[in-house]
């Protein structure tokens, strides 16, 4: 991929909110998951067999099923955010694989409310954070025109 096919901004306003969206929702279910199906303990609740395995599911579904099928999560969607793959491709669409690799580095992206990913976003070419480098994925602002990955074959 040339260097002059993509420009991207930080988007890092637009980004944060719809992090907050989609780790909400995730975090809802979760609760809701503990409230329902949870085993009382001495330190709170914990899940137990197909209910512990069902939260990974949800998340799998919901944070790499969305981004893939379509684009970008319900958080992503609402901010005019899509996520590009800048791999050398003839098609900038997500692969399954990409997604997934985005993804599990969350925990990292998130840590300490989200500085190391704000950093990395800031201060990375292509405004990426560490999952987008891993993965070769860029999060542009769908309405901007200034922002994109263009192929040309």
């Amino acid at each position: 991929m040339n260097q002059e096919k993509i420009a991207t901004k930080p988007n890092l306003k637009k980004r944060i909110l719809a992090g907050l969206i989609d780790y909400t929702l995730m975090f809802g279910m979760l609760y809701v998951m503990f409230i329902y199906f949870g085993v009382k303990t001495s330190n709170g609740y914990s899940l137990h067999g197909f209910p512990a395995l069902l939260t990974t599911i949800i998340w799998g579904v919901y944070m790499i099923g969305f981004e893939f099928n379509f684009g970008g999560t319900l958080g992503n969607q609402m901010f005019d955010l899509k996520v590009v793959s800048i791999r050398d491709t003839d098609n900038t669409s997500v692969t399954f694989g990409q997604s997934l690799k985005r993804h599990l580095l969350d925990i990292f992206d998130i840590w300490f409310f989200g500085l190391f990913g704000i950093l990395l976003i800031k201060n990375t070419k292509y405004n990426q954070r560490l999952g987008d480098l891993w993965a070769e994925t860029i999060v542009i602002d769908a309405k901007d025109e200034e922002q994109f990955c263009r192929r040309f074959i």
